[in-house]
């Protein structure tokens, strides 16, 4: 009886083991729940799921070289080589120390002074000094096993934990955000008649602060393509994104259109903005049925218009907005031909660099719409981003990409079937 309780409360204790670490959508392919298979299964689902060769080339290359960019961004490494050796490293060291501790809060700073305290005070040997009956000995103790490095060790892992909590309670309330984020913006494939209309954004971040959308203006006929680009880049260009999505929606259930729409939208973010943000905007009025397309085009990258044979930029009209009231808000107009396609995109594109400084630029960018034949936007799209991905090499992007692709398809002309009248008969029964 001894024993086979003994058994079963085992069997209680794996069954409640193979539950905290299986998940819900985890389905072992061996053995049955709270076996022992189970849950070795479990495990290398929790450590193999969604990982990919690209995460690894992450982990391994870019996220440390992109780290050691972060933090290290503050510190001129290259005035200090004047400095003779004796005075250059501690100035380094002290560099260093103090861009790491200024990145945590007061309580923290001072647990990472103490931990970075006792990691060197460690390094100091320990001399023992013994006299014996029979001779003397000198004992020299490196710092391995010190006591010292213990106590270094056991406050960076606990800092390390707190930081790694906040993170997660934060990453929880992001991934809410970006849900709603992607509820404000249009993405996918659209139809209008004959344009085919492709939305694509790459946040930088979880959440970013490029915006594009396609608005009706009252009919079918009548289609506002906007993108913009908020200055800065995280949740605070995210907020203001929302910002500018509700108003201009606003402005144009209110019925005011054109260069009308867009200075009350310039007055209302001049009075709501913080001083150091502004917007980048390009509003385009499309009719559907003749490809006429009269846009605004505020401070945004000029838009390329591929046609059969050349190719048009879409320049400025007008400044950016945000900044203040009363700005010469101009429009233009221009005329989308079966064939033709429209990318409107933002600076995240051009401007994405490697470690060198060089940027993907608009050359390249042209280049590669010229040279591609790809039928499919979507295709088009995911192979421009990977293009600008693969320049950037181990140097991740930091700002948003997003890309409005409008094409205008041959118009389908109605063949009329020829109507075949039945046989003539030559004989009759």
């Amino acid at each position: 009886m001894k024993d086979e309780a003994q058994n079963k409360d085992r069997r209680r204790r794996l069954d409640d083991l193979t539950d905290r670490i299986g998940t819900s959508d985890s389905v072992p392919t061996g053995g049955s729940e709270g076996t022992l298979s189970s849950v070795v299964q479990n495990l290398y689902e929790l450590f193999t799921k969604d990982v990919t060769r690209e995460g690894l080339r992450d982990l391994f290359q870019r996220d440390p070289k992109a780290t050691y960019h972060f933090f290290m961004r503050g510190v001129d490494f290259t005035a200090m080589q004047a400095l003779p050796w004796y005075k250059r490293y501690p100035t380094i060291v002290a560099r260093v120390f103090a861009v790491l501790a200024y990145q945590l809060s007061p309580p923290r700073r001072i647990a990472f002074a103490i931990a970075c305290f006792a990691f060197f005070v460690g390094f100091i040997p320990r001399v023992q000094y013994v006299a014996r009956p029979v001779g003397r000995s000198l004992t020299i103790t490196t710092a391995a096993g010190n006591v010292w490095w213990l106590v270094a060790v056991l406050i960076f892992a606990i800092l390390l934990l707190i930081e790694l909590r906040d993170k997660l309670s934060l990453k929880a309330d992001l991934e809410i955000a970006r849900e709603i984020q992607n509820g404000l913006v249009a993405s996918g494939l659209h139809n209008y008649r004959d344009f085919q209309i492709f939305c694509k954004m790459r946040p930088a971040n979880t959440v970013g602060g490029d915006y594009c959308d396609l608005i009706e203006l009252g009919s079918s006929d009548r289609l506002a393509v906007v993108i913009g680009d908020v200055a800065g880049k995280g949740m605070p260009a995210a907020l203001l994104m929302a910002l500018i999505q509700g108003s201009l929606r606003t402005l144009v259930t209110a019925g005011h259109r054109g260069t009308d729409l867009i200075a009350k939208l310039n007055r209302y973010l001049a009075a709501s903005m913080p001083g150091n943000s502004f917007v980048t905007l390009f509003y385009g009025e499309l009719d559907t049925r003749t490809g006429e397309l009269e846009y605004v085009n505020a401070g945004h990258n000029a838009p390329f218009v591929l046609r059969s044979s050349t190719f048009e930029r879409l320049p400025a009209t007008s400044m950016v907005l945000g900044v203040m009231d009363g700005i010469e808000i101009q429009s233009a107009r221009t005329t989308l031909d079966p064939t033709d396609h429209l990318l409107l995109y933002t600076d995240g594109v051009p401007e994405a660099a490697n470690f060198a400084g060089e940027e993907y630029g608009e050359d390249r960018l042209l280049d590669f719409l010229l040279k591609q034949k790809i039928a499919l936007q979507a295709d088009l799209l995911n192979q421009l981003i990977a293009r600008v991905i693969e320049h950037c090499g181990d140097n991740r992007p930091h700002d948003d990409m997003t890309m409005i692709s409008v094409i205008r398809r041959r118009p389908q002309v109605d063949v009329p079937i020829p109507v075949v009248p039945p046989p003539i008969p030559t004989s009759y029964a």
